[in-house]
């Protein structure tokens, strides 16, 4: 299809097209756009094929694994965790040019560097490399704390400085320190103009970042217009800068150290191998009891080697000194008990240890954990528990290891536990992963018998999830479709010219124009997924092959599905937004920068954009978008009385227009053309 057919299709489009009546295309009440109740949820009718991964080494060149949204079965039934969230690597690099985007990178990385002195993974600054090379303006945030007092004043600890010229050392590229003022970041516009990457000061140090303040969040972004989240580590927190933030960019996506935070994380979630066990470091057994019990009802067995296990032997009634006793520890211990004898599935315990007196390493012995001698304190398994776990664990296919490696880490020598995971690297066919803060020696490092992937610092992040709770940096992500659409089974003809409803609602304005054009495709992009799923359910049922649904969020997904679609984008639809009078800096959110320029660079030369609103305000300010953010590729076709269309040119009313119109209030309409671009 030529320029000219183009053109002559979409002329003949309009022409023919009147103005009548919409009858449903099912019998059933019509749903208020603006006052809808929640819908029978319905099995949905939906073709995908899930969009390819990149292999972690190489996040940008390779597809290989699966990130697409997953609900994952535990024995204890359905446990779904993970939502579809916008990756940079999916982002459209040409889209980064000259864009403020500021990094929130993982402060688990900088400490580990700059004080622990430890091997970095590979990929720790790919994010910041990437956006460089892309010609953004980088902006680097963090949060350094190294206390875990909030109160502790970080005088003559890591300054903005010192990290700064950390991260030039290890990007080769040179980083400079930003001030703040009055208690909030400043940023001024002459260096965001300077080819160097900024770095704003320790977010720990200001009170609007812990506690999530909305005007902290606002000034933090002032003049930034993406956001992309590399703090995997802390994703589990409720942050200004990763969840208040979000609210205030045209986009929020996840970066490439994030994206494998996140793949491991389901990794280790998604269970196909067994015999599988966990082997279970650490204390506190109280506060991670509902991850405990998530674990007993996946696992083929449990190994404790940690001071939980002395909780656990508590609970089972064996002696144990009262000095490891944790309070409030044994109810849940008892419930952890009793579930694994439900399930028939075994819980190994120490049966020696080694144990230090007096805080001295060199005063070393090995004891029984029933005659643990007083003053002494246990720090690491024994032989004969070294012995028995290897034995118990030789036969399994896959390990998830989380928390510490010892007891304590006064413990030095490479014993006990060590060696332990030195023995599960020799172990065939067995994927092993390791969960926790990164103590290991070089050596340990340098060992043959693991890679970087098996391998999760973040054991916080992983106790939130196996205990069910959610991800609040994760969810502020944008809500990217990480689908390929299969056109060639959503339609008949994935080559007709393609009609996107944005904010499709009930479905209603797409079924009446698809009853009218055979020879259009139809394409309704809604937040609601109960919406969704009710017409996708109603698209089957009358074997509509020219209408279809997604539930998106079109404002970060509209590039990436309508680039797909094999023929052409000729008419896109945004019809009453609803802005939130109660919230005004909500008010416009759904039309912001980034899907005007999706939509103005996907449309077909001649292609047409039609908006309407009841409410002049927001017509007026969808106007004043389009022109402004349409790169000079869109201009208002032919008005009428007050600037504004007094008819629907489409001819097929949405039911929000036909409720408008019915009680004599006006709609405010506006039909945009996209032109030769002339700036």
């Amino acid at each position: 299809m030529n320029a000219v057919d183009d053109l002559r299709r979409i002329n003949i489009f309009f022409n023919s097209l009147a103005f009548n009546s919409l009858k449903a295309p099912w019998d059933k009440s019509c749903y208020h756009p603006r006052n809808l109740g929640a819908h029978t949820k319905r099995r949905r009718h939906i073709h995908l094929s899930s969009s390819p991964t990149p292999v972690l080494s190489e996040l940008v060149d390779q597809t290989e694994h699966s990130l697409a949204q997953e609900d994952y079965n535990y024995d204890s039934g359905k446990f779904a965790v993970f939502p579809s969230v916008q990756f940079l690597r999916n982002f459209p690099r040409n889209e980064l040019f000259g864009k403020v985007v500021m990094v929130r990178f993982d402060t688990l990385i900088l400490l580990q560097g700059m004080k622990e002195h430890k091997p970095l993974p590979e990929n720790a600054f790919s994010t910041i490399r990437y956006l460089y090379n892309s010609r953004a303006k980088v902006i680097l945030a963090g949060s350094w704390n190294e206390s875990a007092n909030p109160k502790v004043h970080m005088e003559g600890s890591l300054s903005t400085k010192s990290v700064a010229d950390f991260l030039s050392s290890m990007l080769e590229l040179e980083v400079v320190p930003v001030k703040h003022i009055s208690g909030f970041m400043h940023i001024d516009v002459d260096d965001i103009k300077k080819p160097s990457i900024l770095l704003i000061e320790n977010l720990f140090c200001f009170k609007g970042e812990r506690a999530n303040c909305s005007e902290f969040a606002k000034e933090l972004t002032s003049g930034v217009d993406i956001i992309v989240n590399d703090a995997f580590s802390e994703s589990h927190k409720v942050l200004a800068s990763t969840v208040g933030a979000a609210r205030f960019c045209n986009s929020c996506i996840a970066g490439f150290y994030f994206e494998e935070g996140l793949y491991k994380l389901k990794k280790i979630i998604k269970i196909t191998e067994r015999p599988y066990m966990a082997i279970i470091g650490g204390s506190k057994l109280a506060d991670k009891a509902a991850a405990l019990q998530s674990l007993v009802s996946t696992c083929d067995g449990l190994v404790f080697v940690g001071n939980m296990a002395f909780q656990i032997m508590h609970a089972r009634g064996t002696p144990i000194p009262m000095k490891l006793v944790e309070t409030g520890a044994l109810e849940e211990a008892a419930r952890i008990v009793n579930s694994a004898k439900s399930r028939n599935i075994p819980v190994v315990l120490p049966q020696d240890v080694w144990c230090i007196t007096d805080h001295v390493s060199e005063n070393i012995q090995i004891a029984s954990v029933h005659s643990i001698p007083e003053g002494w304190q246990p720090v690491d398994i024994g032989p004969r528990s070294l012995e028995e776990m290897s034995y118990f664990l030789s036969e399994s296919k896959r390990i998830t290891w989380i928390g510490p490696l010892r007891f304590s880490s006064r413990m030095q020598d490479k014993d006990g536990t060590f060696k332990l995971a030195e023995a599960l690297g020799t172990l065939s066919n067995c994927n092993v992963t390791f969960i926790r803060k990164m103590e290991f020696e070089e050596s340990f490092w340098k060992s043959k018998s693991y890679s970087h992937d098996s391998f999760l610092e973040s054991a916080a992040v992983v106790w939130e999830v196996l205990k069910g709770g959610k991800l609040p940096g994760l969810l502020a992500l944008d809500r990217a479709y990480p689908f390929e659409v299969d056109w060639r089974v959503v339609y008949d003809d994935p080559m007709r010219p393609l009609v996107v409803d944005v904010g499709s609602g009930n479905g209603l304005f797409l079924f009446g124009m698809g009853r009218r054009r055979n020879d259009l495709n139809f394409l309704g992009l809604e937040m609601n997924a109960k919406l969704v799923n009710h017409c996708l359910d109603d698209v089957h049922q009358h074997g509509t092959h020219n209408v279809h649904f997604i539930a998106t969020n079109a404002t970060s997904t509209f590039r990436s599905i309508i680039s797909s679609y094999p023929g052409d984008l000729f008419l896109v639809s945004i019809q009453c937004p609803n802005p939130d009078f109660n919230k005004p800096q909500f008010r416009w959110r759904m039309l912001q920068r980034s899907l005007v320029e999706a939509i103005a660079d996907n449309l077909v030369h001649g292609g047409k954009v039609f908006l309407q609103s009841d409410i002049e305000d927001v017509a007026k300010r969808m106007k004043e978008e389009f022109l402004i953010y349409g790169k000079g590729q869109l201009e208002i076709m032919e008005t009428e009385e007050l600037g504004w269309l007094k008819e629907n040119p489409l001819g097929v009313p949405s039911d929000w227009e036909r409720h408008v119109l019915a009680r004599g209030d006006p709609m405010y309409r506006l039909l945009l053309s996209k032109v030769e671009n002339r700036d």
